[in-house]
């Protein structure tokens, strides 16, 4: 398949129960809130699943920096307050404890996992749960689980180590075996570079090129915008590499991981998720490299099927 399904999302009442997982005390009470999530969770699982009868379903387990679910005051700061049993100013005071300088590279993506197991035993029970009533009414599952933000092959392997033990807890329970697939983001150099040694441990690979382009460039996606277009109008930049892929370098380290995961692995998935997977050049950069497939916005999916398409005739 040309494009894949990504999901983790909190919205509504997941926001709230998420809030008061974070700015629990200790993990007995994170884990609590993480039991009120596992229902909600499961219930979005089923129905993707459902949708997706007989396709791939590729999930990236919870990525963002926890600091983005929390309110910075106003109603939503009292009212998660009270639910918490809190006063708002002792509210704020945790709330500015996990204010990080740079979120981006703090702890965030498979960081979160490491600290907190149990976060990732909850999205992984979710999954595994939710396949298996699927499968019991016919439904084709092929769940893919994504670890992301992995540096070392060490932090794959303690991520993998858990989804693998709540796969076999959940069979136990259920008397379904559930085909999965795990693998991770290749979203940092480091990642990229040690591929080899990853790919030992991971069925498939997606380079997270917006964060791989922010990493290897040293440039922050979200304030470069203030002088990249004097690069590109001064010739230092060809293109905007957040709009267009980096080949020089960027796409150096996933040819070079490509080739390296492959060795350790032949039959390693490989991909490409972000914004550049539904920008033409980058799409026939892909094809070129031998990736298997692209996963972009919905809006660009047009562009990458046709893009897709050219790269292949020519």
């Amino acid at each position: 398949g040309l494009c894949r399904t990504e999901h983790m999302f909190f919205d509504g009442d997941r926001i709230h129960v998420m809030r008061e997982m974070i700015v629990a005390h200790d993990e007995g009470g994170r884990r609590r809130a993480l039991a009120r999530l596992l229902p909600m969770q499961r219930s979005d699982f089923d129905g993707i699943f459902t949708a997706m009868d007989g396709y791939p379903v590729t999930i990236r387990l919870l990525d963002p920096p926890l600091h983005e679910f929390l309110p910075h005051g106003g109603e939503e700061a009292k009212l998660l307050a009270r639910r918490i049993g809190v006063t708002r100013r002792d509210l704020m005071r945790i709330v500015e404890s996990l204010r990080e300088t740079n979120p981006m590279l703090g702890h965030r993506g498979c960081r979160l996992g490491v600290t907190y197991p149990e976060i990732t035993e909850m999205q992984a029970r979710a999954i595994f749960e939710a396949a298996s009533a699927c499968q019991k009414r016919g439904v084709r599952v092929h769940p893919e689980i994504m670890i992301p933000l992995v540096s070392t092959v060490e932090e794959f392997r303690h991520q993998r180590k858990i989804v693998d033990r709540v796969a076999e807890l959940v069979r136990h329970e259920t008397g379904i075996e559930v085909q999965y697939l795990v693998g991770t983001m290749i979203e940092l150099p480091r990642a990229a570079l040690t591929a080899g040694a990853i790919a030992k441990e991971a069925e498939f690979f997606s380079f997270g090129t917006n964060d791989l382009t922010q990493t290897t460039l040293g440039l922050s996606r979200d304030d470069a915008g203030r002088f990249l277009p004097h690069y590109v109008e001064k010739g230092i930049f060809a293109e905007d590499p957040f709009q267009v892929l980096d080949v020089d370098g960027v796409g150096r380290l996933i040819t070079m991981a490509t080739s390296e995961g492959r060795s350790a692995r032949p039959a390693l998935k490989v991909g490409i998720c972000g914004e550049h997977g539904g920008e033409p050049k980058s799409v026939a950069f892909c094809h070129d490299a031998g990736l298997d497939y692209v996963s972009c916005s919905p809006f660009r999916v047009p562009i990458a099927r046709l893009a897709a398409a050219q790269a292949v005739k020519a």
